[in-house]
């Protein structure tokens, strides 16, 4: 799994925080592997350094202990706010999400106006949107997802983090798109046609710029074909073959309502025939 940098405000404290190490500030005690029941000893220089040296390590847990351990005997000092930052990138870095989204509010709800909180809410939404369920399962998710990362854009729109943020948010609409068209599938194989409908006609109107939205508008076709309503059927496929003439599910609705014209080839997932031969 691909993970994000660290921002580049964070990444300078670090090197000031690795030239002490190297001086004659830190403890060696705090060398890596080294036990952290004497951290009330060291400076919050020193148990940062520390903490660091872990991190990069990946030795995540002994990372967020020393973190913690900054925030726990110097609660006061500006090490303890970076401190809270970097333990929660520590959570997110070993998958534990929900470790690092509640470090992270609690960094948002005391720093508000923090030179990093940008990141802190971009790391959170990224909490939120590596736990995205797959497109057969329910959908909950990817809008607390969106919602987070709508939330970056918002308040932070100029920003690379915003972005990202964007990118990541049309992902989660074809992810949701996706969703819409499993269970469209479904009721289409089960004869529920009006449910089905309302599924596809979602992803038409609703994910408008989403990869689904061929393969809807060829849905509807099939199943306006389905019900003896050849006009509509004829104007959905011309929508489709407005917006989207290169694509094979036009060829595979063009197909179905122009004698003698050829399907695409039998190629891909889902392909049109499957569908027709249990239309007819």
């Amino acid at each position: 799994m691909i993970r994000v940098a660290l921002p580049i405000l964070v990444l300078v404290a670090l090197a000031g925080c690795s030239r002490f190490q190297q001086g004659t500030g830190a403890d060696p005690s705090l060398a890596p592997g080294a036990a952290v029941a004497d951290a009330a000893d060291q400076s919050p220089e020193a148990l940062y350094a520390a903490g660091m040296q872990e991190l990069r390590a990946n030795r995540f847990q002994r990372a967020v202990d020393l973190f913690d351990a900054v925030e726990r005997e110097h609660p006061y000092s500006t090490w303890a706010t970076n401190a809270k930052l970097m333990a929660a990138y520590a959570d997110y870095t070993r998958n534990r999400y929900t470790e690092a989204i509640g470090a992270l509010d609690r960094f948002i709800q005391l720093h508000p106006a923090h030179r990093d909180v940008a990141y802190a809410y971009y790391l959170r939404a990224l909490s939120q949107y590596e736990q995205i369920n797959d497109a057969q399962r329910d959908q909950q998710q990817t809008i607390t997802a969106m919602t987070a990362l709508q939330d970056v854009v918002n308040r932070f729109p100029d920003t690379a983090y915003a972005r990202d943020a964007r990118l990541k948010m049309d992902l989660a609409r074809d992810h949701l798109a996706g969703r819409e068209m499993h269970v469209g599938r479904f009721y289409q194989r089960q004869g529920l046609q009006s449910a089905a409908i309302g599924r596809f006609r979602r992803v038409v109107d609703e994910y408008q710029t989403t990869n689904h939205v061929p393969e809807a508008l060829h849905r509807l076709t099939e199943i306006y074909i389905s019900l003896g309503l050849t006009d509509e059927a004829r104007r959905t496929a011309s929508v489709l073959g407005f917006n989207y003439p290169g694509s094979p599910w036009y060829q595979d609705s063009y197909a179905l309502l122009v004698e003698g014209a050829q399907p695409a080839p039998q190629d891909r997932p889902g392909f049109v025939r499957r569908s027709i031969n249990w239309l007819f």
